[in-house]
């Protein structure tokens, strides 16, 4: 049943799992995904550990040594997630090793409120690498405009990092060229830039999900044909991007000196339309030097009944990347803002982000509060 996460590995596709709980650790399942099913790393959010948390298996003794101590509700949530990824850190530290740095990483995201303040993700950034304290970590930073130079930053400082919320290719473009500017100035600084990592999470569903809506309004059978097209047609074009960026003079000056390339990381692989196979956005954006990070449910549907039929990204060169352009260029013609659409994705991403973060804090605080010993 792995047969097909097999080939995608072969076919240059770093399989990572975008799910983190304690149970999953301490019952030894991500170990049994790392042995079986090909899964070199892990990706979190504030929803992932807002789903955990709020489960509450595994959590209760931290919790109620933290509100013997007393800490705050902002703190203990900290400690609490950090925890987390500095086990699944450990465990993936083997697949960290055989790779030289490239897979075995563990992601966690900085605080999603300050996403627009530069220097506050910055500073959040370089707190988080200090609280894991594990080379394979990656430091999630949101592509907001904001987020930019804290991007650069942080890569300047020798952390490795995972931008998230891209969806836009003139962001994923400005993503990329704050990663290189951010190497060149490590670079400056003396720094060993092979050490310094990168993965640029480039999201899927979501544009098919917001722009199959609007084309659904429209009704017409010149919208109906676009359904579907969308979200690959960007990815495509991203992977084209990469191409460019990593063929330029620029990125062979810092190749020399031992830098490794940002890969495309297609992040929102989960399928939301029951029309669709429900490992689309799996079999479609196939190409080397690409992460896939997957909800159990679309990773088990690709082990299952996956379809790995080789490079479906890039393998036809130009006159594939014409194809998607053709398509994002439909869009346009029948009255779709791609710009309108890409922004309010990135909007809503942070928005949702955010929302988890809060409903976090809340039941982190309400469990402080039923195990506090000051209770009553």
């Amino acid at each position: 049943m792995t047969e097909a996460l097999k080939r995608l590995s072969e076919e240059g596709v770093a399989i990572w799992l975008d799910d983190l709980s304690r149970r999953l650790i301490t019952s030894g399942d991500l170990g049994e995904l790392l042995d079986q099913s090909y899964v070199v790393g892990v990706t979190t959010n504030p929803a992932i550990f807002q789903k955990a948390i709020s489960a509450g298996e595994g959590y209760e003794r931290q919790v109620a040594e933290l509100a013997v101590r007393g800490v705050s509700v902002e703190e203990a949530l900290r400690m609490i997630t950090t925890a987390d990824v500095r086990d699944a850190c450990d465990v993936l530290h083997p697949v960290f090793e055989v790779t030289g740095g490239r897979d075995g990483r563990v992601s966690i995201e900085v605080d999603p409120r300050v996403a627009h303040d530069a220097e506050a993700t910055a500073a959040e950034a370089k707190q988080l690498a200090w609280l894991v304290d594990r080379p394979n970590t990656l430091i999630k930073i949101p592509a907001t405009r904001g987020g930019l130079p804290a991007i650069t930053e942080t890569v300047a400082q020798g952390i490795s990092v995972n931008i998230t919320l891209i969806f836009s290719l003139e962001r994923y473009r400005e993503v990329m060229d704050a990663y290189l500017t951010g190497l060149e100035q490590a670079d400056a600084k003396g720094l060993d830039i092979s050490r310094i990592h990168s993965v640029a999470s480039f999201f899927v569903s979501r544009v098919d999900t917001e722009i199959d809506k609007r084309l659904d309004a429209l009704g017409t059978d010149e919208a109906t044909a676009l359904r579907g097209k969308a979200a690959i047609a960007n990815a495509r074009l991203a992977y084209q991007a990469y191409e460019q960026v990593t063929a330029s003079d620029r990125w062979r000056a810092l190749l020399a000196k031992g830098a490794n390339a940002q890969r495309p990381l297609w992040a929102s692989t989960g399928v939301k339309d029951p029309a669709y196979p429900d490992t689309l956005y799996v079999t479609e954006l196939v190409a080397p030097g690409t992460v896939n990070t997957m909800p159990g449910a679309t990773l088990e549907a690709t082990a299952d009944h996956g379809e790995i039929t080789g490079n479906t990204v890039s393998a036809e060169g130009e006159e594939g990347y014409a194809r998607a352009r053709a398509d994002l260029d439909a869009l346009a013609r029948v009255g779709i803002s791609y710009d309108e659409v890409v922004q309010l994705l990135e909007d809503e991403g942070l928005e949702k982000f955010e929302t988890a973060w809060n409903e976090l804090l809340a039941s982190t605080k309400a469990e402080l509060d039923r195990l506090s010993p000051k209770k009553g």
